[in-house]
C-alpha cells in the first residue's frame, strides 16, 4: 500500500470517528410535527413540534431571546446574526461580526468555512437584561456587543493578558453587573481548524472575565482541553463549563469559601458544547454526539493525533469530512441538577428532521429550542 493511500484512509477513518456533522442543504418547511421521543426521567415525552428553516446558510450554534420576548434570535455559517420575525414568518438580518462581507453569503457549508476568518462566525450569544445589547462570542472577531437595534457589532475584547483570541467560543452574562464569563477553545487554531484542536489533545484553552466598569479580560483558568458552553449558577456561587474534549462539566466556584477551586461535576456519554441555566433547575447540556471507543482512545493517547495533525492539509480535510459526515448519530442533551445529577434526557433518533447534532437547547416558558453547528434549521420540542 502506498503512503499517500494509507495516509487517506487513516484520514478517513479518523474522521469518521471524531467528525459531528451531517449537513443538509435541502430547504425545510415551517411545519409541525407529533413525533413521540424518548420519554423523560418524570415519564412526560418531548416531541418535536417545530422546524424553522434557514435559507442558504447553516449552524444556528446559539438561541437567545430579547427582552421582550421576541426571537429566536442565532447566529449563522455565513457570519450574520438573525432574527425570526413571528408575524411575518420568515427570518430577517440582526446584526454581523465583521465590517467586510463581500462574497459572504454563499451557498454550501464547505464554502462559509472557507471564508468564515473573514465574515466571522458568531457562535455563543445572550441578551444582557440591563441594557438590553446582546453580547457575541465570534469564534474569529473575540467578544462583542450590539445594541438592540441591531448592525454592526462592536469588538469589546480581542486579547487577554497579551494573547490573542483565537477561538472565541461561548458565554453567560452576570445579570447584576453586565460581568462577562466566557470561553477561549484554543490559543492556537481556529475554528475551521477545530478537529485539529481535538487531535492534537491541545491545552492552550482559558476561561475568561471580562468586566464593564474596567474595561478589562481577567484570565480565571489556563491550560484547558477544548473549554466550550458556559453558565452561572441560579445564585453566581459558581459557574459551570464544558471540556469538550473530555466529555465532561467543569464547576469553577466564584464565592464561598471554595472559591477559585475547580472540580469535575459530571462526566457524560458525549461531547458537550453550550450550557444553558434551566428555568425549572440546573442546565441544560447540547451534546454534539455520543463518544466512541476509537476517539476515546485516541484522546487518551494523543500522539497518534499529533502526528496526523503534522500531516493533514486543510483541502484533504475538507474532502474527507465531507463524506464521512453523513453517517453521524443522533445528538443529545441532558438536563443536569447543580450537582451534576441528570434530571432528564433527549435525545432524537425517530423524527424526519431530527437534530443530528446539538450545539445548544435553550428552555423556554416549556419548549426546547435547539441549536446546532451545522444543521440548517432551528428546532423547538414541547413536552407533553
Amino acid at each position: 500500500m502506498s503512503s499517500k493511500l494509507f495516509l487517506a484512509l487513516t484520514i478517513t477513518v479518523v474522521l469518521y470517528a471524531v467528525v459531528v456533522v451531517n449537513i443538509n442543504h435541502i430547504p425545510l418547511p415551517l411545519q409541525k410535527h407529533s413525533v413521540a421521543e424518548k420519554p423523560a426521567i418524570d415519564g412526560k415525552r418531548w416531541q418535536l413540534e417545530v422546524v424553522i428553516p434557514i435559507a442558504g446558510a447553516a449552524g444556528p450554534e446559539s438561541v437567545a431571546f430579547d427582552q421582550l420576548g421576541d426571537g429566536p434570535y442565532t447566529g449563522i455559517s455565513d457570519g450574520r446574526i438573525i432574527k425570526w420575525q413571528e408575524n411575518e414568518r420568515r427570518w430577517i438580518n440582526f446584526a454581523t461580526t465583521s465590517l467586510n462581507r463581500e462574497g459572504c453569503e454563499g451557498e454550501g457549508e464547505e464554502y462559509h468555512h472557507l471564508k468564515e476568518h473573514m465574515c466571522g462566525r458568531p457562535l455563543g450569544i445572550c441578551f444582557s437584561e440591563v441594557s438590553g445589547h446582546l453580547y457575541i462570542a465570534d469564534a474569529y472577531m473575540g467578544l462583542l456587543k450590539v445594541g438592540p437595534q441591531g448592525g454592526l457589532a462592536t469588538p469589546i475584547a480581542t486579547h487577554a493578558q497579551g494573547t490573542p483570541l483565537k477561538f472565541t467560543n461561548s458565554l453567560d452574562i452576570n445579570q447584576s453587573d453586565e460581568s462577562i464569563y466566557f470561553t477561549d477553545s484554543t490559543s492556537l487554531y481556529q475554528r475551521r481548524n477545530y478537529l485539529w484542536v481535538i487531535l492534537s489533545g491541545d491545552k492552550t484553552a482559558r476561561l475568561m472575565k471580562y468586566e464593564q466598569e474596567s474595561k478589562q479580560v481577567t484570565v480565571l483558568l489556563n491550560n484547558l482541553s477544548f473549554p466550550n458552553g458556559v453558565a452561572l449558577s441560579k445564585d453566581g456561587s459558581f459557574l459551570v463549563f464544558a471540556e469538550t474534549s473530555k466529555c465532561r462539566i467543569q464547576r469553577y466556584w466564584l464565592k464561598t469559601s471554595k472559591a477559585g477551586t475547580l472540580e469535575t461535576l459530571a462526566k457524560l456519554p458525549g461531547f458537550p458544547d453550550n450550557i444553558k441555566r434551566s428555568p425549572r433547575g440546573g442546565f441544560w447540556v447540547a451534546m454534539h454526539s455520543r463518544s466512541g471507543k476509537i476517539l476515546s482512545w485516541m484522546l487518551s493517547y494523543p500522539q497518534p493525533g499529533k502526528s496526523l495533525v503534522r500531516l493533514l492539509r486543510f483541502d484533504i480535510m475538507m474532502k474527507a469530512y465531507s463524506v464521512v459526515s453523513k453517517y453521524r448519530g443522533s445528538g443529545l442533551a441532558i438536563r443536569l441538577s447543580e450537582d451534576g445529577e441528570i434530571l432528564e434526557m433527549l435525545e432524537d433518533k425517530v423524527s424526519e428532521y431530527r437534530m443530528k447534532s446539538m450545539s445548544e437547547v435553550q428552555e423556554k416558558e416549556g419548549d426546547l429550542w435547539i441549536g446546532s453547528i451545522d444543521m440548517p434549521f432551528v428546532g423547538m420540542y414541547r413536552m407533553y
